[in-house]
C-alpha cells in the first residue's frame, strides 16, 4: 500500500526532525501546526525540502511562479499538493 502525499510528508518530516534535533519523537502535525513552532530551524527546513524532493521527485518551491512561505503545516501540504507533478 502506498502512502498518500500528506502521509509521505509527515513521514519525511519525522525522519528529518529526529535527525536534526536528536529527539526520539517528532511533534504531532495537524493543519494548524505553526511550522516555526515545530522545533526545526531554517537548516532543518532546507533539509526537509531537499529530502522531500528526493522522495517525491519535485520541489514545489522551484516549480511555483512566485515566492511562497507557508506558515502552517496545512499550508505546507497544500502547497505540495497544488504543485505536484502529474
Amino acid at each position: 500500500m502506498s502512502l498518500g502525499l500528506r502521509d509521505r510528508i509527515v513521514a519525511v518530516f519525522g525522519e528529518v526532525y529526529r535527525n536534526q534535533t536528536e529527539s526520539e519523537t517528532a511533534p504531532e502535525l495537524i493543519d494548524e501546526t505553526v511550522l516555526l513552532e515545530t522545533g526545526l530551524d531554517s537548516l532543518g527546513f532546507a533539509v526537509l525540502v531537499v529530502t522531500l524532493e528526493q522522495e517525491l521527485g519535485y520541489d514545489p518551491f522551484v516549480l511555483s511562479e512566485g515566492a511562497y512561505y507557508p506558515r502552517t503545516f496545512g499550508e505546507f501540504v497544500r502547497f505540495y499538493e497544488a504543485n505536484a507533478l502529474q
